[in-house]
């Protein structure tokens, strides 16, 4: 069985799963299974589910989803319709099975605009809310994207194809298909290779002079590129074209800059010298020499690792002031990464390229050490056994997309089937989805709402900043109770569709809402907290906090799907904030056993402070098991080195003066600890116990 045909019997297998225990269709299942790919490969800001269907043949008309508002999205109007089959084996379709595929939503697309459709229809209609939607917003809208998600198999190539014009407006094709979300799971490479031509697609060649040596780790060239080219460009492939963290980042704050729209309107001639210019990265590109010296000629996979602000606004000159964009130049520094090293060398580009906008690395990079002790947690905490289990299991937490998939592949039969036991992939965590299960908690349901890479956006500042004040917070402990949530929100969402009261759609927000609120209902008295640590050793929901969950639920929905006045779009109406308020302010009357999920904060805090002692003896002792084991002169060793290198802050010196004088002088458990530590980052910075002239003996008893 090749690789495509098994990822596609594990797909389906999860969307029948899914559909069967939600109580949902299968091709909702997918969607909702799919969807999340869009925004975060930045095909679409968000993705709403918006399921409308009406006539036959050539008269029918479809739509699954779309793409939020065009006026948060840089004017993309994003139209999605489903393809999906139900069958045992992987089908394939080619480029004449398109058009009956996408005909049905560019019909919608045509009809919805006409505001006799839109009133024709129950205003609950989700046709009804993407037509408001798009009657209210059209004079906004500057491209229209059509999306095919399909689980079978396209032979050919469809990636942000032009496709004409709908009342004035540039229609592009593009294709998600099972090969495509197959790549994006393994890799996180979902898109065919962009490919900038510039010879035969953007107005010429750049000029470019090398910026690095012979035989340089990487090469590294300095352009200017005229403004109308980089506008074309962003015009094309959009958002794709920032580097994934760089985007989750951008989208967490406003995505064009006055200050440069500014200049590009008032002095355009001095935008280069008044602007930073753009950091990037490809994976390859192609030279030539010209009458005036090296030029760019193609560029594949360029990737803007910072500037992404100026691009936006150089793009959004594009309509309002594409005269002025004929006398603006900005300089762009392009460095050729190979794609094997992209995940080391990009987040350091990144992080030390920007510095207009103060960013915290957690912003950014998978390689966070936030992120990281997230894996290390997931890799070695056994969850407890469920009620008929005799197994032990781990959650595990993919902090970049494919390492799951990627840890499997690796595996024989038997050490396959060994890892799924102990990771099974209902138990697999993702960082949006971590995102979404702790704002859901604090109270921030309008904000998951608007999406998981914006959400992620927002999350990622947080963390960033609680991290960098101190990071102790994140133990076991903190883990455990995110899992808990995890664990919450699943179940509800698993629950909310089998509902009297539910009547279709916004299942997501009604999720996000319900968790919030009873998480908000428990604090209010300020005397409770939901028990977390209980649904961790459970590891399931307490029918007491489900059945609190839905009445939380069914509260939520009534709220949701009744808008205010001069509101009509109920997705919208989701990721306000006066939303969330109208919620939060609801009295609701759980049942009297609710009380028995709840727990005194003073206890809850002290669960954390008894796991954290029983952690600090554990490590105590380990620490000074590691001095022991690698004997005085390593860590003398290590003292000189570390001096040389300015490396050291002073109670690191004597630390480590403590255990070079082992074993004539024990040095006490903190400075086992910190010398530890300090050996730790230091190997980041540079330091490796081969280099040390004398260090063999020293190592080997270290890691014995």
């Amino acid at each position: 069985m090749s690789d495509l045909a098994a990822y596609y019997q594990e797909l389906m297998a999860e969307v029948r799963f899914d559909a069967d225990v939600s109580g949902i269709l299968t091709v909702e299942a997918f969607f909702d299974k799919v969807q999340e790919r869009l925004t975060e490969a930045g095909e679409l800001e968000t993705t709403d589910r918006a399921f409308y269907e009406s006539g036959e043949k050539g008269n029918r008309l479809r739509i699954d989803g779309y793409g939020g508002d065009p006026r948060d999205a840089d004017g993309v109007l994003g139209l999605v319709v489903c393809d999906f089959k139900d069958t045992e084996e992987l089908e394939s379709i080619g480029k004449s099975d398109l058009p009956p595929l996408f005909n049905p939503l560019v019909r919608f697309l045509k009809e919805a605009r006409k505001k006799e459709f839109r009133d024709s229809l129950n205003e609950v209609s989700p046709g009804f809310q993407v037509s408001d939607l798009i009657i209210t917003t059209w004079s906004h809208v500057t491209k229209v994207k059509l999306i095919l998600l399909t689980n079978r198999h396209y032979v050919g190539k469809v990636d942000a194809m032009p496709a004409g014009d709908i009342g004035g407006i540039p229609v592009t094709y593009n294709v998600w298909d099972l090969a495509r979300f197959e790549r994006y799971d393994r890799s996180g490479q979902a898109r065919e290779d962009m490919v900038i031509d510039f010879e035969r697609e953007f107005g010429g060649a750049l000029p470019a002079l090398k910026a690095s040596q012979r035989g340089s780790d990487l090469d590294s060239y300095l352009m200017i590129i005229p403004a109308p080219q980089l506008a074309a460009i962003y015009d094309r492939w959009g958002a794709r074209l920032l580097e994934a963290n760089v985007r989750s980042f951008l989208q967490a704050r406003a995505s064009t800059n006055k200050g440069i729209q500014r200049t590009i309107r008032e002095t355009p001639g001095l935008f280069f010298s008044y602007n930073n210019g753009i950091s990037a990265t490809a994976d390859a590109l192609d030279t030539a020499q010209g009458d005036a010296g090296l030029q760019v000629t193609r560029i594949t996979n360029l990737q803007i690792v910072n500037g992404g602000q100026t691009t936006g606004s150089v793009h959004a000159a594009l309509r309002t002031m594409k005269g002025n964009l004929e006398d603006v130049f900005v300089q762009m520094k392009l460095t050729v990464v190979p794609p094997e090293r992209s995940e080391e060398i990009v987040p350091k580009i990144s992080e030390y390229a920007n510095t207009q906008n103060k960013v915290n690395a957690a912003d950014f990079f998978a390689n966070h050490p936030f992120h990281v002790r997230m894996e290390q947690h997931s890799r070695s905490l056994l969850a407890p056994r469920t009620e008929g289990s005799h197994l032990e299991t781990k959650w595990f937490y993919e902090r970049a997309r494919g390492q799951y998939l990627d840890a499997r592949s690796k595996l024989t039969d038997a050490g396959r089937k060994k890892f799924e036991l102990e990771f099974p992939k209902s138990q697999l965590v993702t960082k949006t989805d971590l995102a979404k299960y702790e704002f859901s908690a604090i109270g921030e349901p309008h904000i998951v709402s608007t999406g998981a890479q914006k959400n992620f956006g927002k999350f990622a500042q947080q963390i960033g900043d609680a991290w960098t004040k101190s990071d102790a917070r994140f133990d076991d402990v903190w883990f455990k109770r995110l899992i808990a949530k995890a664990i919450m929100f699943r179940s509800l969402e698993a629950s909310v569709p089998k509902q009297p009261w539910y009547e279709g759609g916004y299942r997501a927000n009604i999720v996000t809402y319900g968790i919030s609120k009873v998480f908000n209902d428990a604090m209010q008295s300020g005397k409770h907290v939901i028990d977390l640590d209980a649904v961790w050793r459970r590891q399931a929901t307490p029918e007491p906090l489900m059945r609190a969950l839905l009445i939380a639920g069914e509260a939520s929905a009534k709220v949701i799907v009744s808008p205010p006045a001069g509101v009509r779009n109920m997705s919208e109406w989701a990721k306000k904030q006066a939303c969330w308020a109208e919620v939060r302010g609801l009295k609701l009357a759980y049942d009297s056993d609710f009380e028995s999920c709840l727990i005194d904060p003073d206890d809850a805090r002290t669960e954390v402070r008894q796991a954290r002692n029983a952690r600090s003896i554990t490590s105590g002792v380990e620490a000074q098991i590691k001095v022991a084991a690698a004997g005085g002169a390593f860590w003398a060793q290590l003292l000189e080195w570390g001096r040389a290198k300015r490396k050291l802050s002073p109670g690191e010196v004597k630390a480590l003066e403590s255990c070079a004088s082992y074993p004539r002088r024990i040095p006490t458990d903190l400075q086992c600890q910190q010398a530890v530590s300090v050996l730790e980052r230091l190997k980041e910075d540079g330091y490796t116990e081969a280099a040390i002239r004398g260090s063999s003996p020293a190592k080997s008893r270290l890691s014995s």
